[in-house]
């Protein structure tokens, strides 16, 4: 915009008219400018960009159509040229698309590593382990956040979706919130963005609980949790073809909730199941 440079050359003595005929428009126009230097069209699109950042700042994986769907969610009116536009301004882009030959590294961590490679705990609610896992539908794919009690192998919270959000990891923990109360457990998880987010974090902190993160390119660190993943992708997941994301969820939740919790005996238990193995130890501890 050259109306500025009008201004600043008028400053330094040089007349409006002048400049105004040199750079091709009318004295009028520059005027105008004047008493209105900000347009509605350039205010609405601060503010878009301010709820653009914000949504992108919890979510990194989310792109432009992510976030217009979420504008959209939260009131806001924009088509997903004027977001992709913006967002393309601002370097908003979603961190799987990555540029070829560009090697991104993870994030950094916001919490310290707790654990140490050590995933045993000597009661419930010391410890939570905690990742996400996907499958492919027809429909799409589906994503499941786990939380697993290092105690007692059960999964005390979880969250199933279509997105991979911070929303995902957020509700798994309120999840198991809602079946645990408030605990002072440590969460540890590795550094996925949706839990380097500012929602999950706040969620921690909410609920006085105590992140920990992993070191990166450290297989180690999931093997806690690879563990139950494994025995979900071999009794569910590849069983069969699934035709859409409901019919895989609600076979998820009755494997979880059937069959791995009080059928599936682990030798890490002593041949118990999850919910024989903390009823005992309840009962131990009451005792």
């Amino acid at each position: 915009m050259m109306y500025p440079l009008v201004q600043d050359l008028a400053d330094d003595k040089i007349p409006v008219a002048v400049t105004c005929r040199v750079l091709g428009f009318s004295k009028q126009a520059f005027y105008k400018w004047c008493a209105n230097p900000i347009s509605q069209r350039d205010w609405d699109d601060a503010h878009l960009i301010n709820a653009a950042i914000d949504i992108h700042h919890d979510d990194p994986e989310f792109g432009y159509r992510f976030i217009a769907d979420e504008l959209a969610d939260q009131g806001v009116r924009a088509s997903r040229n004027r977001v992709n536009r913006l967002c393309t301004a601002q370097r908003l882009w979603s961190v799987h698309s990555r540029k070829r030959g560009l090697n991104r590294k993870p994030g950094p961590p916001v919490h310290d590593d707790l654990v140490l490679r050590d995933f045993t705990a000597k009661a419930a609610n010391q410890l939570w382990l905690t990742d996400i896992t996907e499958h492919p539908t027809a429909e799409g794919k589906l994503y499941l956040c786990a939380i697993k009690d290092a105690c007692s192998n059960r999964i005390v919270g979880y969250s199933i979706g279509a997105r991979m959000t911070s929303d995902l990891a957020v509700n798994a923990l309120h999840n198991a919130l809602a079946l645990r109360g408030t605990v002072g457990a440590i969460v540890h998880s590795d550094r996925g963005s949706q839990f380097r987010s500012h929602a999950y974090v706040r969620a921690l902190r909410d609920a006085q609980l105590r992140g920990s993160m992993g070191r990166v390119g450290a297989c180690a660190d999931n093997a806690a949790m690879e563990s139950f993943f494994s025995l979900l992708q071999k009794n569910v997941l590849n069983r069969q073809r699934w035709t859409n994301r409901e019919q895989l969820r609600l076979a998820i939740v009755v494997w979880i909730e059937k069959t791995y919790h009080r059928r599936r005996r682990q030798d890490a238990l002593g041949r118990m199941t999850p919910i024989e193995f903390e009823t005992l130890t309840q009962t131990a501890h009451s005792a």
